[in-house]
Formats: structure tokens, C-alpha cells, sequence
């Protein structure tokens, strides 16, 4: 096993995913948004308003891409959008990787979004209503790009334990 890549929307449990499963299988894993932090120097929200998102964007693939050529193995958590630019989805299928779209209904996603509006610069402003059709539109437009990968888990009503081990007999 090289790379383990956690994908889906924002909320879905792609970091806590990836430290159980860390833990569980002793691979080192990475959360991409902390990489972009640490090259950056600046916070996502802040990049986000100093910089833009196309500027984020590329950053993020530069560095998804990074990851990906090195030859260590890892278990790599994914921001919501990273498969769904610069052909990054490309890199879900590689043969020396192994993805898995996390996947939540728009309810459980929103309502995971409105604990966390204050570290989602994309949702930071938006109103109940205004966040459910922004979730949904953004599901619909990415879910190309997420079914790419090797495996689609369901997570609505399971707890982090579950769907790590899920994704451990999946790896087997």
C-alpha cells in the first residue's frame, strides 16, 4: 500500500477518518489543508480572503500532487474540493493509491456545517436556507469527481470506529 486518500465534502469526517485510521493501521497520515497552512503561513479562511480561491487552488494542487509523486506511504485527507480542480481527481486512481469518497446526505452535512461556520470560509456567511442549496449545488457539481474513487462509503449514522474499520477490510 502507497497512498490512502480520503475524499468528499466538507464535514464528512475525511481528518477524523484518517487519524483513526492511522492509528489503526500505522501509516502516517496528512491532512492537506494543514500542509497548505504550513506552506502558506496564513489560515484557509485567511488565504481564502488575502489571496482568493483560484490562488488556493493551485497551491492545493501543487501540493496534492507533491504528496503523490513521494514514495512513502500515507493516508492522505483530502479538503472538499481538491479532486474537483486541476485534474487532481486524476490522481485517485493511480496504482500506487487507493481513495474513498466519504459520503453524507445534504441534512447531515448541513447540519455538521452550521457547528462549524466559524472555520468554513466558503459557508462563513450564508443563512440556513442559503447553506442547504450551496451544499446541494456543490454536491451535484462534484459528485463526478468524488465517485472516482476506488470506493464510495456511507457515513450518515455511523460513527468514525465503523467506517474506519469499513475502510480497513476494504484495504485488505
Amino acid at each position: 500500500m502507497k497512498k490512502v486518500i480520503l475524499v468528499g465534502y466538507m464535514a464528512v469526517g475525511k481528518t477524523t477518518i484518517a487519524k483513526l485510521l492511522s492509528e489503526k493501521i500505522g501509516v502516517k497520515y496528512v491532512d492537506l489543508d494543514n500542509l497548505i497552512e504550513e506552506k502558506t503561513n496564513l489560515s484557509i479562511s485567511k488565504l481564502f480572503k488575502q489571496k482568493g480561491e483560484i490562488y488556493f487552488r493551485k497551491i492545493e494542487y501543487e501540493i496534492f500532487k507533491e504528496i503523490m509523486e513521494n514514495e512513502e506511504s500515507l493516508i492522505i485527507s483530502t479538503g472538499g474540493g481538491t479532486p474537483c480542480y486541476a485534474d487532481s481527481h486524476l490522481l485517485l486512481t493511480g496504482e500506487n493509491s487507493i481513495s474513498f469518497y466519504l459520503k453524507a446526505s445534504l441534512s447531515v452535512i448541513a447540519e455538521r456545517l452550521k457547528k462549524e461556520k466559524m472555520i468554513r470560509p466558503l459557508v462563513a456567511n450564508q443563512s440556513e436556507e442559503q447553506l442547504n442549496e450551496f451544499i446541494a449545488k456543490h454536491l451535484f457539481e462534484r459528485s463526478y469527481y468524488y465517485n472516482q474513487a476506488t470506493y464510495t462509503i456511507l457515513v450518515d449514522d455511523k460513527n468514525p470506529q465503523l467506517i474506519t474499520e469499513e475502510i480497513i477490510r476494504l484495504l485488505d
